[in-house]
């Protein structure tokens, strides 16, 4: 059982979340691995469970919190095969994260595949001196228009820049080219790997989260499943800081990942305009 933290109660709402991996190291030699995919330390669930077999056998996995909630799940293994299974219920909306004196100078940089520094001259003569809610705004609905959805356009080294030249992607690559963009405009904004309900097709989800006026604000280019009830997983620079699954120096593969997310309160006809926190 995951130790939940403490949550406040202003709505009536019932999230579920559940993941499913089912890893092969056929070479079999000791991996370290890290999964993110437990609900991040914000949220209380009314219920959590996580279990992981290695070849068939129970492991207690170590959780490291970082500095934002995300949690991840350490676990080293040589086991041939690595089953985990992870679900939880989550009653009510969590307090949003108090942004840090120090978030401004570190998502104004540029990161591994958010480049703002290469795509600064393009996107600041397509923006010109626009600030905060007219810039917030403006990315996300030319990122929308321009970008076209396509699972399996992308390479998993592809950045923001090959998204801004390609014009295509998937929700990781939408949400690097905003963040990109908007770092490009020393407007801070961040990556966030969320559980999405109502999402179609499911699966773990990529959104952004921009700093404006001393808070910080759900933002999504994709625009396919509703903001309001999403849950944070894990927050970082980019997609290289939020993997729901990291191994070095092994033949580890991933043969299955299966994910669910369903609310007992939907939304409909989301209000894409919307000012939005994550809760």
């Amino acid at each position: 059982m995951l130790a939940p933290p403490r949550v406040w109660q202003d709505a009536l709402v019932l999230r579920t979340l559940e993941s499913r991996l089912d890893i092969r190291n056929d070479r079999r030699q000791d991996t370290r691995f890290a999964f993110l995919i437990a609900a991040a330390e914000q949220y209380s669930p009314t219920t959590e469970t996580l279990r992981i077999l290695a070849d068939g056998e129970p492991v207690e996995p170590a959780i490291a919190v970082d500095v934002d909630g995300s949690r991840a799940i350490r676990l080293s293994s040589a086991a041939e095969r690595i089953e985990i299974d992870y679900r939880a219920e989550i009653a009510g909306l969590a307090e949003p994260l108090v942004p840090r004196d120090v978030d401004p100078m570190i998502y104004t940089r540029p990161s591994r595949y958010a480049e703002s520094d290469l795509l600064g001259p393009a996107v600041r003569a397509e923006f010109g001196r626009m600030r905060d809610w007219p810039l917030v705004d403006a990315v996300v609905d030319w990122v929308h228009s321009r970008i076209a959805y396509l699972p399996g356009s992308s390479d998993h080294t592809d950045g923001a820049r090959d998204t801004f030249l390609h014009r295509k992607g998937v929700c990781r690559d939408f949400a690097h080219l905003v963040i990109a963009i908007l770092r490009a405009h020393d407007q801070p904004a961040r990556f966030v790997a969320v559980y999405a309900p109502q999402l179609r097709p499911m699966d773990f989800h990529a959104v952004v989260e921009v700093l404006v006026d001393g808070e910080w604000w759900l933002v999504d280019a994709t625009r396919l499943a509703p903001r309001e009830r999403m849950v944070r997983i894990a927050t970082g620079r980019d997609a290289a800081d939020v993997a729901f699954m990291s191994n070095t120096l092994s033949g580890a593969r991933l043969r299955t990942v299966r994910t669910g997310a369903t609310t007992d309160i939907e939304v409909g006809d989301p209000d894409h305009g919307a000012r939005v926190r994550l809760r």
